[in-house]
């Protein structure tokens, strides 16, 4: 299988001059032959060197070690099993609650955004084809949010017999520690307790916990004998996890196909592994950002998402590079925008501002639906008749075009990131490029990219303020 995502640099490196990235190309490939020794010592179950720890390479061959298992065994396997839950509730409940904060959360939802009916929730049911609707929430202690959500649920439906009252609950943690996440469990719990009763089936059989091996979630949901749960493997650290049953329960819940995502994220991870530098979207990515933030001190890398259906997707990877390279006072700076609507609140800085970005496009070529088209009007006072007949997409071909002509006119560095459509498969590989890209900068730069000790300084604090 040959994977769809493109990179093309060409604009950028106009930027370069004379510079010749030879000697970063040369230290990359060492760094790429690191972060596969790093996976053959993670499944020696070797000792761990000190300065590897945590080591959570198990992401890089996990897309394709569970196409081998569903292959082998497709009902029994993880794959088969995350599908039959996640057909259950779509046959048995009308909304599904899903539980998480980071990397528990944030890809989860980028699949929502990307893949779903950008007004899902809205939609009646059988516009759904029968996916529950999607409510998130436990990535933030907003007190106003979380009495919301819990208020709609209480609100639209009070009749556990009646299909469109009926909800379920998913907490995504894998200790089950983290504070706004075992507290919104603790709420929803309660409340779906009292909506179908504390000792009924469905008290059990609704809520569904993905979380570790061992831990708080793990210890609650064995005591309380919840009917399915699926586990988060060790090895693979929250931000890396969105394709283990972390984001693969609630894209097969939203009906994607999880298959698809699986096989494009080994399709990535493949061609990573044996492409040559120039032929390697991974690898062409790193370099070029590298050598905008060491040696032009641009350590600011814009993803310019265009269209609304990748917001999230960007946040999802502004925690990924954040969390992963943000150590040792290094780490460059991830920032989301979204165009077209961006370009009017923030274009002028990035277009005549400090010169310390480097702009990526994440471009998708078409849309998911028929083509919207500007009409011809008889009153034409806002001048639209000249572009009568144009579609959105050809105006926001227009925009990318034109903006990355006035972005090049000023020397400002864009490469371009695209894909043919948007669908299951190539979303598993945009998933994978990043995560991959994100592995190799770190061992590049020499520091860990797993582990997050100063995430885990917020929480020690925060925990015992609220004890005093």
């Amino acid at each position: 299988m040959t994977i769809s995502v493109k990179y093309d640099a060409t604009a950028a490196k106009k930027v370069w001059g004379d510079y010749d990235p030879a000697t970063l190309i040369e230290d990359m490939l060492a760094a790429r032959t690191e972060l596969f020794e790093d996976v053959d010592l993670f499944n020696s179950g070797d000792p761990v060197p000190t300065d590897k720890q945590p080591l959570d390479a198990g992401f890089i061959e996990w897309p394709q070690k569970l196409l081998f298992e569903y292959q082998a065994d497709q009902e029994n396997s993880l794959v088969g099993r995350i599908i039959d839950a996640a057909e259950m509730l779509q046959e048995e409940v009308d909304r599904v609650v899903l539980l998480g904060i980071g990397g528990s959360y944030m890809g989860a939802r980028a699949c929502f955004e990307a893949m779903c009916h950008p007004h899902h929730n809205e939609m009646p049911a059988d516009y759904r084809d029968g996916v529950p609707r999607i409510s998130f929430q436990g990535h933030n202690v907003d007190n106003d949010a979380t009495a919301g959500l819990l208020e709609l649920l209480e609100v639209l439906g009070d009749n556990p017999a009646v299909f469109d009252d009926r909800w379920a609950l998913v907490p995504i943690s894998k200790s089950g520690g983290t504070l706004e996440t075992a507290v919104a469990f603790r709420l929803f719990r309660e409340a779906l307790e009292e909506f179908y009763g504390a000792d009924s089936d469905e008290a059990t059989e609704f809520v569904m916990p993905v979380t570790g091996e061992k831990g708080k979630l793990r210890d609650l949901s064995d005591k309380d004998d919840y009917t399915v749960t699926f586990p988060i493997p060790d090895g693979i650290g929250g931000r890396f996890s969105v394709l283990t049953a972390v984001g693969l329960l609630p894209a097969a819940i939203m009906g994607l196909d999880i298959v698809k995502m699986l096989e494009g994220a080994a399709a990535m991870t493949r061609k990573f592994k044996s492409g040559q530098p120039g032929d390697n979207p991974v690898f062409d990515y790193t370099v070029v950002c590298k050598a905008f933030e060491d040696d032009y001190d641009m350590p600011i890398r814009l993803l310019s998402t265009w269209g609304l259906r990748l917001e999230a997707f960007g946040f999802w990877h502004d925690q990924l590079l954040s969390e992963s390279l943000g150590k040792q006072e290094k780490g460059a700076t991830p920032l989301t925008v979204v165009n077209t609507r961006d370009l009017h609140s923030r274009g002028q800085q990035h277009q005549e501002g400090q010169r310390d970005k480097l702009i990526t496009n994440l471009i998708i070529n078409g849309s998911q639906t028929d083509d919207v088209t500007i009409p011809e009007a008889d009153r034409d006072q806002d001048n639209l008749n000249r572009f009568a007949g144009k579609s959105l997409n050809e105006v926001m071909s227009a925009a990318i075009q034109g903006t990355n002509q006035a972005y090049a006119e000023e020397n400002r560095p864009t490469a371009d990131l695209t894909v043919p459509e948007l669908n299951e498969t190539t979303l598993g590989e945009l998933f994978q490029f990043f995560m991959l890209s994100t592995a190799l900068e770190g061992r590049y730069m020499d520091v860990n990219p797993y582990g997050q000790p100063g995430v885990e300084a917020y929480k020690q604090n925060m925990n015992r303020i609220l004890e005093s």
